[in-house]
């Protein structure tokens, strides 16, 4: 990963920790500051591939300053790496043009995954979000369209289609894995044919198709 990446965040220890992280993974990080303030002048004067950037901060909150970014460079890959899960940061993020939302309990790996997809043009969103995102969605007109339209998940084997299921409650790859006995590439893999065959190009986006057709329900209801 060639790109340059600015942090944003007013905590001193978490901004020298998270550099070091990404530097020692071959990412350059091109500059770490304090301050919105800081980070709208850096953005300019460094013209960074992606910012990572803080919610919650004095003076200039993250919302704030993602939307200033957004302003100036539109094409600027803005992720929130943050502490809340408040459904409202989330969409208020979502939004204004953020392209990733994670949490700062995030592994270090999987990290550095996640910046790569959003290199590739996927927005991506913590797991444990997921169902809270899907609330969200589910709370719109999603079920005006409900039985109009044929079911999506047709072509999916019972096994991708449990699988889904798991995906819809926010669960990681890994918890997938312990739960249903099998690898960590295994669950990878089927992940990925879940998400071609539903022509959808990321996991959140399969997992709140699946709660807008309440694929839960049904998955319930077959069993009994």
């Amino acid at each position: 990963m060639n790109e340059k990446v600015l942090l944003i965040d007013d905590h001193t220890l978490f901004r020298a920790g998270l550099e070091d992280l990404l530097t020692r993974r071959g990412i350059r990080v091109v500059a770490a500051v304090g301050s919105g303030d800081e980070g709208l002048a850096a953005a300019i004067n460094l013209e960074p591939d992606i910012v990572l950037l803080d919610m919650r901060m004095p003076q200039m909150d993250g919302l704030t300053v993602l939307r200033q970014l957004r302003k100036n460079t539109p094409n600027l890959r803005v992720v929130m790496l943050t502490t809340s899960s408040n459904e409202n940061d989330l969409v208020e993020a979502l939004r204004s043009g953020a392209r990733g939302y994670l949490l700062k309990d995030i592994e270090p790996d999987e990290l550095v995954v996640a910046l790569r997809e959003i290199v590739a043009g996927k927005t991506v969103v913590a797991p444990e979000l997921a169902a809270i995102l899907a609330r969200v969605v589910q709370g719109g007109d999603a079920r005006a369209n409900e039985g109009k339209l044929a079911n999506p998940f047709s072509e999916l084997t019972p096994r991708e289609y449990e699988i889904l299921t798991l995906l819809a409650e926010g669960q990681s790859n890994k918890v997938i894995a312990r739960n249903l006995g099998i690898s960590d590439g295994t669950v990878k893999l089927h992940v990925k044919a879940i998400l071609r065959k539903l022509n959808v190009s990321s996991r959140i986006t399969a997992a709140v198709m699946a709660v807008e057709y309440g694929i839960r329900v049904e998955a319930a209801n077959a069993e009994h």
